[in-house]
């Protein structure tokens, strides 16, 4: 079944969505790290059991493409695509092997634009959190959202 392709006249400002899920798979982790993120607390067990995170992590960036996988098959359905532009991200706590993740989103701002009347942008948090409901990440993102009418 087709989702709602949503524009920016279906948001408002408190507007919730809700994503699946995905389990972070310590194979996928440190064959992530081994191309995007070669640091030991990514690749080993016991340089990761040594390391400030006395443990193995995904790296951040691992699990920034798992919540952009997440958001694109999430109910923000954005009728271009979710297509940003710029954000602040934060990883408070490290992702684990065996953690499953999903994101919540919050539209916290909608802006009109007023040199292309097409478009607007949008500003929302995207809070992804493990199975324990526990944040191991936050990108508040600015993203393009275009108008039904687009005349």
């Amino acid at each position: 079944m087709a989702k709602e392709k949503l524009y920016l006249e279906d948001l408002h400002v408190g507007q919730r969505f809700t994503s699946g899920r995905c389990e972070m798979d310590e194979r996928r982790i440190k064959e992530f790290a081994a191309e995007f993120d070669p640091q030991p607390f990514h690749l080993d067990e016991a340089a990761a059991a040594q390391s400030v995170f006395k443990g193995l992590a995904a790296s951040g960036w691992h699990t920034a493409a798992v919540t952009m996988r997440l958001l694109v098959e999430s109910e923000l359905a954005l009728s271009e695509g979710i297509v940003g532009v710029g954000g602040e991200i934060s990883w408070p706590r490290p992702t684990r092997a065996g953690d499953v993740l999903r994101v919540e989103c919050e539209v916290l701002e909608i802006t009109p634009s007023r040199s292309k009347p097409r478009q607007g942008m949008a500003k929302i948090r995207n809070t992804t959190l493990n199975q324990n409901d526990e944040v191991v990440q936050v990108f508040t993102a600015s993203v393009l959202v275009y108008r039904r009418n687009q005349s």
